[in-house]
C-alpha cells in the first residue's frame, strides 16, 4: 500500500514524511496543474533530497495540456528534474511524452490524462510506449477500477481523499466575469471564492484562478477510507491524498490517520467505522465528506 500526498513546502514535505507518507506529489507552473502550492525548481529539489534522504520518493507534476511555449520550455524542465533525480513525474499529453522519449532521460512516467484514463487497455498502450502505471479517471467506480487494475500488473492509482476538480480551463474566467460585471475583486484560491447551485443553496464549489487558468472543485470532498480494505485486497494499493484545499498541519493529520489506517489493515485490527468517524472530526465543518463516483455503479454513472 502506497501513500502518495502532495507536499505544498519543504516543511510540510517533512511533516507528511513523518505521518507516513510514501511518496510526496508536488510541482510547480506552467506545467503542474491543481496543485496546493507551485514550487520551483529548487524548492522541488530541495524536497527530493531530503525525501531520498528518509528513504521516500518524489513524483512531480507535468499534467498540463501543453501549448506550443510550454512544450518549448519542456527539455529544459525535464533535464532539470533528471538531474535532481526526481522519482517519477506524471505526465498526459502525448506531445510531451514525446519530447520525454526523444531526450531518452532516466524519468519514470505515470500515465495521467485526467478524465480520458477509463480503460485497462488505454494504460496498456500506455505502459508499452514507456508508463510505469497510470492515475485513474475521478469518475470511475470502484468496480470499474478493481476490473481495471485486475488486467494490469502496473499500479493504478486513485485518489483516497480530497477534493476533485469538475472543470478547468485555461482561460481566465473570473477575471472576465469581472470585466463583464464592471467590477472587481479576487481570483486567488485564498479567497476562498465558491459557485452554488441555484437549486441547492447548501452546494459550494470552490473556485480559483492562477497562472494555468480556471479550476472548479467538487462540493464535497472524497473519502475511500470505509473502502481501503476492500482496495487493498483487490490490488488497489496506489493511494493518492490531495491536500489542494486543505493546508498546513490540518492535511498533516488527516494524512497521518490514513497511514494509521494501513498499518491497522496490514495487522487485520482495521475498523471502518472508528476510522471513518475520526477523519470526520478532522474534517473542515464547510467541507463535507462522500464517496464521489466511486460507490455507484457504472450503469448509473455513463
Amino acid at each position: 500500500m502506497e501513500l502518495i500526498t502532495t507536499a505544498e513546502s519543504y516543511q510540510q514535505a517533512e511533516a507528511l514524511l513523518d505521518a507516513g507518507a510514501d511518496t510526496l506529489y508536488v510541482g510547480g507552473h506552467p506545467f503542474g496543474l491543481r496543485l496546493p502550492n507551485p514550487l520551483s525548481i529548487e524548492e522541488i529539489g530541495k524536497i527530493v533530497t531530503y525525501a531520498h534522504r528518509r528513504g521516500k520518493k518524489v513524483t512531480v507534476a507535468c499534467n498540463a495540456l501543453m501549448h506550443n511555449e510550454q512544450i518549448e520550455k519542456l527539455p529544459l524542465y525535464l533535464t532539470r528534474l533528471a538531474e535532481l533525480e526526481v522519482d517519477t513525474i506524471t505526465i498526459g499529453d502525448p506531445g510531451a511524452i514525446f519530447v520525454l522519449k526523444e531526450l531518452q532521460l532516466p524519468l519514470k512516467f505515470f500515465y495521467d490524462a485526467g478524465t480520458l484514463v477509463t480503460s485497462a487497455e488505454q494504460i496498456a498502450f500506455w505502459i508499452g510506449q514507456g508508463a510505469s502505471g497510470a492515475v485513474a479517471a475521478r469518475e470511475l467506480t470502484l468496480k470499474e477500477l478493481i476490473a481495471m487494475q485486475q488486467k494490469l500488473e502496473q499500479p493504478i492509482e486513485v485518489q483516497v481523499y480530497g477534493p476533485t476538480c469538475i472543470h478547468q480551463s485555461g482561460r481566465p474566467l473570473l477575471t472576465n466575469y469581472y470585466h463583464y460585471t464592471g467590477s472587481d475583486g479576487p481570483v486567488t484560491k485564498d479567497q476562498g471564492l465558491y459557485l452554488r447551485d441555484p437549486k441547492n443553496e447548501e452546494s459550494q464549489y470552490p473556485i480559483f484562478e492562477d497562472e494555468d487558468g480556471t479550476h472548479i472543485f467538487s462540493t464535497e470532498d472524497l473519502s475511500l477510507m470505509g473502502q481501503l480494505k476492500v482496495m487493498h485486497e483487490q490490488g488497489l494499493n496506489t493511494w493518492k491524498l490531495d491536500g489542494v484545499l486543505l493546508h498546513g498541519e490540518a492535511f498533516v493529520r488527516v494524512a497521518a490517520l490514513f497511514h494509521e489506517a494501513r498499518l491497522a489493515i496490514e495487522s487485520g485490527a482495521f475498523v471502518p467505522e472508528s476510522f471513518c468517524n475520526r477523519l470526520a472530526k478532522l474534517q473542515p465543518e464547510h467541507r463535507p465528506l462522500g464517496t464521489g463516483f466511486y460507490m455507484k455503479n457504472p450503469e448509473d454513472v455513463h
